[in-house]
């Protein structure tokens, strides 16, 4: 059975957002998946809570938060790689994570060894 894109976006969406409780502890307010040629692009809005906000006011309090929340999730990769693998049969050949503390939202993008995009 053969699943059309937007599912697959789906499912990788859900995923991520059960990922993100079960690791860290809360999910994002909303998750959107997009697969483009040999890559899977993850928008997470509303990450961060309000008291991460308030440290954000300052430069050091931001980089700390970038810093904390990118070893966070460098630190559950191998889940990460392990739901993309299973989900589209695809293994990932990098990841590269970055977060805004101003809009609070992260974009995941997961490189992956082929064209994803053309063989579904």
């Amino acid at each position: 059975m053969n699943k059309s894109k937007g599912s697959i976006e789906s499912e990788i969406s859900k995923a991520l957002t059960q990922w993100e409780k079960d690791f860290l502890g809360r999910g994002s307010v909303s998750v959107k998946t997009d697969i483009l040629r040999d890559m899977i692009i993850v928008t997470l809005r509303g990450i961060l809570t309000p008291a991460e906000y308030a440290l954000c006011e300052t430069k050091e309090g931001a980089l700390s938060i970038k810093r904390m929340r990118s070893d966070l999730i460098e630190s559950g990769i191998d889940g990460l790689k392990e739901i993309i693998f299973n989900l589209t049969g695809e293994k990932v050949k990098s990841f590269h994570t970055d977060i805004s503390t101003l809009s609070g939202d992260r974009v995941m993008v997961f490189k992956l060894y082929n064209d994803f995009e053309k063989n579904i």
